[in-house]
């Protein structure tokens, strides 16, 4: 008996890990980074997306307009919608398809921010946990990668999802994806959504903005996400988000929700562009602009109105967008 009782003694810390473990893998946050804003005055941010390509295809053209308009504007931070490393993400932290892409490419004083970056789809083709190691910062301080996070700034909260891991056509070809870290992906899933939507729930902040790499709605040559309009665009509209934020189509692109009102926003004109292909009959009532071209966009707000810039390759702004709260 007295063995018995020294061996539940043993076992009991045990026990009480793992109880542990498993509460803290079920009550699971996403990441939050508190970023410092002016006091009284706007919040303002680039938003640029697949870009990483060493400069080539206009990336350094797009770089430049974007070091002029952000010291225009004053900006507090950039946003990257992925694809952040052409054409198989990162080999180690090592890599220095990291400064040829981004230290050396994005020099302009008024771009020396902090980068907020979430994964793109060619990201996964590579070393994902190099892009999310905290070992980049010490190669360049702007840079923060998390699969799924949150930034604070003030009185606007920006959400960045993960939406590789929807897009079921990827796990068919499990040669080319690395899945390390996602797998069992329908836990992985659910364990983000049901996060994602209690802090959207819980957030008290005057702005909230999506960001995720595939788009919700577009008519560009990839177009609509069937995974995100199931699972995605039901909880931003029961939250009433404003703004999402994508990449993914290489162009730049404004299209409204029918019914809640949400701003589609895709800024995937970082270097590549130009296919030529659209579907602009699909979702002719809800489309606002598109550009089959390079460029990025801007965001200034202020607690009661939003002003949305899309700017092209030589800085030329192309579509403004004015929204009140």
């Amino acid at each position: 008996m007295a063995e018995k009782y020294r061996i539940c003694i043993t076992l009991l810390p045990l026990l009480v890990v793992c109880v542990c473990l498993m509460k803290a893998t079920v009550e699971a946050r996403l990441t939050q980074i508190v970023q410092r804003t002016r006091f009284n005055g706007p919040v303002t941010f680039l938003a640029v997306g697949d870009w990483g390509r060493k400069g080539a295809f206009n990336q350094s053209a797009v770089a430049l307009k974007m070091g002029e308009i952000g010291a225009k504007l004053g900006i507090d931070f950039v946003v990257s919608t992925g694809d952040n490393f052409y054409k198989h993400g990162l080999t180690s932290v090592n890599d220095s398809a990291f400064r040829e892409s981004f230290t050396k490419i994005y020099t302009a004083k008024s771009l020396q921010r902090p980068w907020y970056a979430i994964l793109g789809n060619h990201d996964y083709h590579g070393n994902t946990e190099a892009q999310l190691n905290p070992a980049l910062k010490r190669r360049d301080r702007r840079w923060n990668c998390h699969r799924s996070y949150i930034v604070r700034a003030g009185f606007l909260d920006i959400f960045f999802i993960d939406t590789t891991p929807f897009v079921t056509k990827y796990f068919a070809k499990v040669d080319k994806f690395n899945w390390k870290g996602i797998l069992p992906r329908d836990r992985y899933l659910s364990n983000l959504l049901r996060d994602f939507k209690k802090s959207l729930r819980t957030s008290k902040a005057t702005w909230k903005i999506v960001v995720g790499h595939h788009p919700v709605r577009s008519i560009g040559a990839r177009g609509d996400t069937p995974e995100l309009l199931r699972l995605l665009l039901p909880i931003l509209q029961a939250n009433k988000v404003p703004i999402y934020i994508n990449g993914h189509d290489h162009c730049l692109e404004h299209i409204n929700n029918t019914g809640v009102p949400i701003e589609f926003l895709t800024s995937g004109g970082g270097s590549r562009a130009w296919s030529n292909v659209s579907h602009r009959e699909r979702l002719k009532n809800n489309l606002k602009f598109y550009y089959d071209g390079q460029g990025f966009l801007s965001v200034q707000l202020t607690r009661r109105a939003a002003n949305i810039v899309f700017y092209d390759v030589y800085g030329k702004p192309l579509h403004t967008i004015n929204l009140k709260k």
